[in-house]
């Protein structure tokens, strides 16, 4: 763990990317490492489709925003306890915003959740962990799902 300064917590705003923050954070306190995380928002899913997307496109935006809210939930709390958390929110392909964030605040370690979600996310958002590590030029901590450290 000498090698390791940056760490990045990946939140693609599902269900158990809190996990992957959770690990960030105790981590961070525990080895002195700097924490960032990463709010991914991925809307590419909408294009290509040939029937009206406005209903189905708003209640993603209001799951979206209710799954942040419960990040920004623990990261407040970690902030006012004096840690350091710095956050980006990017837009587009998972895969690439990670990789940018990587490059540019010369990240050392990922952590993921290991797992998708559902059946159901999985055809709409095409989330692939395998494309992630295979692309990625850092350690990478992949987090299960059904781990429950504590509860936020």
């Amino acid at each position: 763990m000498k090698d390791i300064k940056q760490i990045l917590a990946v939140n693609r705003m599902t269900k158990y990317c809190p996990k992957a923050i959770y690990y960030g954070i105790v981590l961070s306190q525990k080895h002195g490492f700097e924490l960032s995380v990463v709010h991914i928002i991925d809307t590419s899913w909408f294009k290509g489709w040939n029937f009206p997307m406005m209903s189905i496109e708003e209640e993603y935006k209001k799951d979206l925003e209710k799954k942040k809210k419960k990040i920004d939930n623990i990261i407040s709390r970690e902030k006012r306890k004096g840690m350091i958390i710095k956050e980006f929110t990017v837009q587009g392909d998972p895969t690439t915003e990670i990789f940018k964030v990587i490059k540019e605040e010369k990240i050392d370690m990922l952590i993921l959740v290991a797992h998708q979600e559902s059946r159901l996310e999985h055809f709409f958002f095409g989330y692939s962990n395998e494309e992630i590590i295979e692309k990625m030029p850092c350690s990478i901590l992949l987090v299960k799902k059904d781990f429950e450290p504590m509860s936020y």
